[in-house]
């Protein structure tokens, strides 16, 4: 199947402000891009591209004062199958896993895996390591979180999400990244595309999505602890230890979003 991914952000600058970016279809899904999805700005404005340490690529502009309009539409193709389910892949003793696995085991901004710990422990240690911890650690989180729009709040921890059980995807993903971490599995965030294919309706509103992956048996696998069910048509964007490491937009100075949209959806 093929898949049309968007978006258009529109802000309005009181003065020239320098911004970074981490928008557009991840490399490893680079020979899978029909029409590729480029960063465009109205005004025009040089884009200067660089690879951050996770490997993503961003794109740094500096935004004249006024109103400027960021956009790309862009055409993937997929497979059509939802997200691989391994329930045998095993976990790795802690000395066995691979050096560059070894960040996704650390605390980080939203994810306190040392004031998580003995949560972590107490609710999921009786469970089977490998496959089935990490499902019951999504499990656990897709019951203890209400989602809502409304829950939003940019500074929230993953330790915040545990006591207020509300919260958005990137919410449900940071706490079931710091249980994995807290229970020695590797586990990092990603953020891309995920539409509605394959899915009753109604559908809600089209955003980004936030959803996680854990290291088990040799590879890294995709879970999403609000949706809690395998699939398709999911697109990554970018990689990190959670989402301070790849915030779509980053801007360095005041500034106002006016309208911003995302599409994602099959066409023929």
């Amino acid at each position: 199947m093929k898949i049309r991914v968007g978006y258009e952000m529109i802000y309005d600058f009181p003065q020239p402000t320098p911004m970074i970016m981490v928008l557009g279809t991840h490399f490893s899904r680079a020979s899978d891009v029909v029409v590729p999805d480029c960063l465009t700005t109205s005004p025009s404005v040089r884009i200067s591209p660089y690879r951050d340490v996770f490997g993503n690529w961003c794109s740094r502009i500096v935004a004249p004062a006024g109103r400027m309009r960021l956009s790309a539409d862009g055409v993937v193709r997929d497979s059509g199958q939802p997200d691989v389910v391994v329930p045998s892949a095993s976990q790795h003793a802690v000395e066995d896993l691979p050096p560059d696995t070894l960040i996704y085991l650390l605390g980080s901004r939203y994810c306190e895996t040392d004031r998580m710990s003995d949560v972590a422990w107490h609710l999921f240690e009786r469970s089977s390591p490998g496959w089935p911890r990490v499902q019951a650690i999504c499990d656990f989180v897709h019951r203890h979180i209400v989602f809502g729009y409304e829950h939003a709040r940019a500074t929230m921890t993953s330790l915040e999400v545990y006591k207020e059980g509300k919260g958005v995807c990137r919410d449900y993903a940071h706490l079931a990244i710091t249980f994995c971490r807290c229970m020695n599995i590797p586990a990092r965030y990603c953020t891309g595309y995920l539409g509605d294919i394959g899915m009753e309706p109604p559908y809600g509103p089209m955003d980004f999505a936030g959803w996680f992956e854990a290291y088990l048996g040799g590879h890294w696998y995709t879970f999403d602890a609000r949706n809690n069910m395998p699939r398709i048509g999911r697109v990554l964007i970018a990689q990190g230890r959670d989402a301070a490491d790849v915030p779509i937009t980053h801007t360095f100075g005041p500034n106002t979003l006016v309208s911003f949209k995302v599409w994602t959806y099959e066409v023929s």
